[in-house]
């Protein structure tokens, strides 16, 4: 596609409100991700229960089922006839084929991705340490958040790294829950789906576009943070006499 053209269609209307779109609404879905996530990962890294490996099978399915079959879930959960969805109308809550669809999609196939991230890096943090905290008066919750968050820190932020790029990139479970309306529900991929499908490349290439600079932007940022040396905790610690 030459030049001229490309930078004409990536200044495009629909172009930039699908970019300032999926920016909200992954960001927004992270927040949530990172809200029950975090929680989650380190409960399950620190804890064994009955019905664990239920959980983790749970919260492991958006990562083998395909993202229609997500969406089609969420859209009976959601719907106006489910218990879920019966309440949030009750409430007032448009949620199905609305920008808050979108947020619920991604933030549902984010969760899966930072979850397994943000597990891992907890079981990277010697769980001796908390133990010293707590033995010094740390409530278990000041123990999560003083402690165990800042030691696993560039872990969490990795694992919000790739949750958001899943985000950014979620086209099957958002068609199913928020639809594909311009100006509207229209995210970057639902752009690239809705321009090709009407024969309009233009857009769709610029969407593309966009969409791959944001994907590479956060995989290099990735790469910073695994190749940057890590420091323990006694990094700066000198050598006994």
């Amino acid at each position: 596609m030459p030049q001229t053209p490309l930078w004409a269609a990536v200044q495009e209307r629909e172009t930039l409100f699908a970019a300032g779109l999926s920016l909200k609404t992954s960001l927004t879905a992270l927040g949530l991700a990172l809200l029950f996530g975090v929680p989650a990962a380190y409960v399950l890294a620190r804890h064994a229960f009955p019905g664990k490996a239920l959980i983790e099978g749970l919260l492991d399915l958006p990562m083998v089922t395909p993202p229609l079959i997500a969406g089609m879930g969420l859209l009976f959960l959601l719907g106006r006839d489910a218990p879920v969805g019966g309440l949030l109308a009750d409430a007032g809550l448009a949620v199905l084929f609305s920008p808050a669809g979108i947020i619920v999609a991604q933030a549902y196939v984010a969760l899966s991705v930072l979850v397994r991230g943000a597990r891992a890096a907890f079981e990277a943090v010697d769980p001796e340490v908390a133990g010293v905290a707590a033995t010094l008066g740390l409530s278990p919750g000041w123990v999560f958040l003083l402690i165990e968050v800042p030691m696993a820190g560039r872990g969490l932020v990795s694992a919000a790294v790739l949750g958001w790029a899943r985000a950014l990139g979620e086209f099957g479970a958002t068609l199913m829950v928020a639809g594909a309306t311009r100006l509207h529900t229209e995210t970057l991929p639902m752009a690239i789906y809705l321009n090709i499908a009407s024969g309009e490349p233009g857009i769709a290439i610029a969407c593309a576009l966009v969409l791959m600079t944001l994907a590479l932007t956060l995989l290099l940022l990735l790469r910073a943070l695994s190749s940057h040396p890590a420091r323990g905790p006694s990094a700066h610690a000198r050598p006994a006499a």
